[in-house]
């Protein structure tokens, strides 16, 4: 079967976009369940019996979040009737590609378009997406001048807590807090800055049943480890299992007696937890202290163990510390990879810098090699 080159995933994209049946429908049928592999295709309810022409329709309304070719249809017909809900969508262009010029002249001709929400199921409104999350794929994007546009809404009138629909429900700053395309542009604290200075609360901005309405949980079970400090600093709660991501040693006390034991025998998972974080964020002190109060070094939580989250942060001298308390490089995570079959993984999708040599350091222990992984690991080596 012929391969899927990049401009014709980007054709399809492009067609899920903009509604086009024909033309993705004819990329199905060239392509079939392979077409799973594009960004759009996600929960679509896409069904190999299904006809080409059905499953696009299913992946059109899923990219455009609507719940049904019907409400998709419903969409379109009054975006082509309704100026307002035109402007609206021009307005969210906008805010995505940072064109502040259009921004202002839209606000300015309809000054109620501030706080007006989306159409689509995630119910944004304008300020929802400046966090480049939880929305059609074609607008997570985080433009440099993405400050300048918050500030742009925020100046007109934005209210900055409103939540959209997305995760059951989360704020701008819960949004831009878990969000990769801010980091990427490095302005994620900037842009967390603005709304808190505009009264943004973190301790309201993520769903009570979404990481127990944590937002410092939010980030960390986001893979978001880079605001977790400067969100704490800013009045974030933070609880056992976020102390352990944060490196909060005294926090992390607090939750034990004079015994050394915690206070509560229910907090034992968040015990653990804070154990899996310390180690993915390379707090050796939290580490140390939870490995003498009741965790140990072949603890699971979440289907991870220690050692492989250590790897996986990059910790070279956690890994280290791990092997030498005995862990287990042979047990297995939630996806069946034992630690360094998950380090290869690693290395080829989520690098930091200490994978290679923890990958060094895994086999030089013993850690048994599978498979084809001798090609992945000569690869790694030869880029040295």
């Amino acid at each position: 079967m012929t391969d899927i080159s990049i401009t014709q995933k980007s054709i399809a994209d492009q067609a899920a976009r903009d509604g086009n049946v024909t033309t993705l429908a004819d990329f199905i049928l060239n392509y079939g369940d392979r077409s799973q592999l594009s960004q759009w295709y996600g929960d679509t309810g896409y069904q190999s019996e299904n006809s080409p022409e059905e499953n696009a329709r299913l992946i059109i309304s899923h990219a455009n979040y609507f719940d049904s070719w019907a409400d998709y249809e419903k969409f379109k017909t009054g975006l082509s009737a309704n100026p307002s809900l035109q402007q609206f969508e021009q307005a969210a262009d906008a805010t995505a590609a940072g064109d502040a010029d259009t921004l202002k002249k839209l606000l300015a001709q309809r000054p109620g378009l501030i706080n007006e929400r989306s159409r689509r199921n995630h119910h944004s409104t304008l300020l929802n997406y400046v966090g480049a999350n939880g929305f059609e794929a074609w607008r997570q994007k985080t433009p440099q001048n993405a400050v300048e546009i918050a500030a742009i809404l925020l100046d007109a009138g934005a209210e900055v807590d409103a939540w959209g629909s997305m995760y059951r429900g989360t704020s701008t700053l819960g949004l831009v807090a878990t969000s990769v395309h801010p980091v990427i542009k490095g302005i994620q604290e900037e842009l967390m800055d603005i709304l808190i200075r505009h009264g943004a609360d973190p301790n309201h901005a993520v769903a009570a049943d979404y990481t127990d309405g944590n937002l410092i949980l939010a980030c960390l079970h986001n893979g978001r480890y880079e605001p977790v400090r400067y969100l704490a600093s800013k009045g974030a709660e933070v609880e056992l299992e976020g102390a352990g991501g944060i490196g909060d040693l005294e926090k992390v006390k607090s939750y034990f007696n004079e015994q050394g034991e915690l206070i509560s025998k229910s907090m034992a998972a968040k015990r653990d937890g804070c154990l899996i974080w310390a180690c993915v964020c390379g707090h050796r002190p939290v580490v140390e202290f939870l490995l003498k109060h009741g965790c140990g070094v072949r603890t699971v939580w979440d289907n991870t163990t220690p050692l492989h989250s250590a790897a996986y942060g990059g910790q070279v001298e956690l890994v280290k510390m791990l092997l030498n308390e005995g862990a287990d490089m042979e047990a297995l995570n939630g996806y069946g990879g034992t630690v360094l079959g998950s380090t290869l993984w690693a290395l080829y999708n989520s690098r930091r810098p200490g994978h290679l040599e923890i990958m060094e350091i895994l086999i030089a222990s013993g850690a048994v090699i599978k498979n084809d992984w001798q090609i992945y690991i000569d690869e790694k080596r030869a880029e040295t």
